[in-house]
């Protein structure tokens, strides 16, 4: 079955075509850029792009997974309206998966990590992962001192993500290099098990976490003097 991949919760944009079948799921083609003020501009190139690279069309399409977040709000909400469209016109299921897992779940390798992705403010996203790749905290988004301490509390061996990377020195936990942001494979797996038993579409409801920056005035203001 072939499966559109999209998410845009971070400042990587990202597009792939997997091929899901009862032996596993196997990458097609790929898409990532990277720039934090350019998922509206890069998304849908991108998903013209992995079409292309694999020489099929969007009506061959069986499902469409996205990533959920969290995320900053504009950023995030361009992945997902673009799958929710899609899955609409198509007439194709689309699932969604936490984000931060598309990073623990590939990152986990035998013992806990800590997943942190870049919340602005000073704040990171994060979440922890057994040895697994199954998430057992989060996901939150604080401090990144709050999230060292949970990670301290469930002996969490290593830090992954763009927001581990950009907090190294408050974290004080070894970093591993990749999947640095959400991998769109691993986005695939955890969806897979979906996707292969035919189950209903999903709502794709972002994890914003918080409210946005922008928000309406509390009161009107008058026009003459």
């Amino acid at each position: 079955m072939l499966v559109l991949v999209v998410d845009s919760s971070t400042p990587a944009v990202t597009a792939a075509l997997v091929e899901v079948s009862a032996g596993g799921v196997a990458p097609l083609a790929h898409r990532r850029t990277v720039d934090a003020r350019a998922h509206g501009e890069l998304l849908a190139p991108q998903v013209d792009a992995v079409f292309a690279e694999a020489d099929v069309r969007p009506r061959d399409l069986a499902a469409i997974v996205a990533g959920l977040g969290p995320g900053p709000f504009t950023g995030l909400r361009v992945g997902l309206v673009t799958a929710a469209t899609m899955g609409q016109v198509l007439g194709v299921p689309t699932y969604g998966v936490c984000s931060l897992d598309g990073i623990g779940h590939p990152a986990a390798a035998g013992e806990p990590v800590l997943v942190a992705s870049d919340a602005r403010r000073r704040e990171v996203y994060w979440a922890i992962y057994d040895g697994a790749g199954r998430r057992i905290a989060g996901p939150n988004v604080d401090a990144p001192a709050v999230a060292a301490g949970r990670a301290r509390e469930l002996a969490v061996a290593a830090a992954v993500g763009d927001g581990a990377h950009r907090y190294a020195d408050v974290l004080g936990l070894p970093l591993r290099a990749e999947p640095r942001y959400p991998d769109a494979t691993a986005l695939a797996v955890l969806a897979a098990e979906r996707i292969r038993a035919g189950a209903p579409g999903e709502a794709l409801t972002p994890l914003y976490l918080r409210r946005p920056d922008a928000v309406a005035a509390a009161t009107r203001k008058p026009v003459l003097p």
